[in-house]
């Protein structure tokens, strides 16, 4: 298959640039061997006791920071992840691009020193630890579709509520639509939790270039899938339930931890890039939000569900008028052999 295959169009208006007033307040499109128009909150009846929801707990880092070069130039970086207390892997937008030994001065005479380049990324060096810094100063990284700045709503919206382990750049959205009750309400009639951790970077906005699919490569990301989650897994799929992936990122956590049809506990640095013809091996029912067009997530949902279901479900989508993208609505999708 080629990158323009998963091209479609999207009315602007479509684009939800602001999340619903409640977390549970977005629709949700089953797709299954029908395609059916429900709200989120219908969610619990499609699920049955004895089933896993995986969650991505990664918590996003306030990753954006504003600043100046010694000559006055704006910059503006996307903190992609951090390498040491002081040292950073960073996006710099910047009108011409920074040489190793520049200087970039921040809020509170903050300065980064340009240590060399890898890719597309810049290692950054900053005189003081970079943490604290971001919280204090550093801006909510809403994706670059929004068009909008953060706004103080942002701080907790854009954050799952079981957010725990701080070190994404962009929010695992389908858990977005999560609150406190739904959690509850799940557990209490015999659907069991696990959480995995993928700290999602920068890359996930980045466009494929290359037309050819098997030529495109992803940027790696962090990944933790425990010994707890893989019993969980082994367990719901030994018992006749069903493991549901909150999200595409817990997908690449799980496949990235399962080889040869096992699932083991699994730390380090994951690229896998997942588009049709993958066989899946720990996943058996998968919730998401809309993608954009021509994007590793597409690919990823039409993997799993089949080609032309998914750019079917998407047409009917648009027609309807669902939410598209990180503040949109949902899909729940089976797989294509189900």
């Amino acid at each position: 298959m080629l990158l323009s295959d998963f091209d479609y169009e999207l009315p602007d208006g479509l684009i939800a640039r602001y999340p619903m007033p409640e977390r549970g307040g977005s629709r949700l499109l089953h797709v299954g061997v029908a395609v059916e128009d429900h709200h989120f909150k219908e969610l619990p009846k499609l699920l049955d006791e004895g089933d896993l929801l995986v969650f991505n707990d990664t918590r996003v880092i306030r990753a954006r920071l504003r600043g100046s070069k010694a000559t006055g130039g704006k910059v503006e970086i996307l903190v992609e992840r951090l390498l040491t207390e002081n040292e950073a892997l960073a996006q710099v937008r910047a009108s011409k691009t920074p040489k190793p030994g520049s200087i970039i001065r921040f809020a509170a005479d903050c300065d980064a020193t340009v240590t060399g380049r890898q890719g597309d990324m810049f290692s950054l060096r900053f005189d003081r630890p970079i943490a604290p810094f971001l919280e204090c100063h550093g801006e909510v990284p809403l994706p670059p579709y929004l068009q909008r700045d953060e706004e103080s709503a942002d701080d907790e919206r854009y954050q799952t509520v079981y957010a725990n382990l701080p070190g994404a750049v962009a929010a695992p959205t389908a858990g977005l639509h999560f609150d406190q009750d739904m959690l509850d309400e799940t557990r209490a009639m015999g659907v069991r939790h696990a959480f995995v951790t993928l700290h999602v970077g920068a890359g996930t906005y980045q466009p494929l270039r290359e037309e050819q699919l098997e030529a495109n490569q992803l940027h790696a990301e962090r990944v933790e899938v425990s010994e707890s989650v893989c019993d969980a897994v082994r367990e719901t799929r030994a018992s006749g339930g069903r493991v549901i992936a909150v999200g595409t990122t817990s997908v690449r956590a799980l496949e990235a931890a399962s080889d040869g049809g096992l699932i083991r506990p699994f730390e380090g640095e994951t690229d896998i890039f997942i588009f049709p013809g993958y066989e899946f091996q720990s996943v058996d029912m998968l919730l998401t939000n809309f993608h954009l067009p021509k994007s590793s997530l597409l690919m990823l949902v039409a993997a799993f569900a089949g080609y032309d279901k998914v750019m079917s479900a998407y047409r009917h989508a648009v027609e309807q008028q669902y939410r598209f993208f990180s503040y949109g609505d949902a899909m729940l999708l089976l797989p294509e052999r189900g």
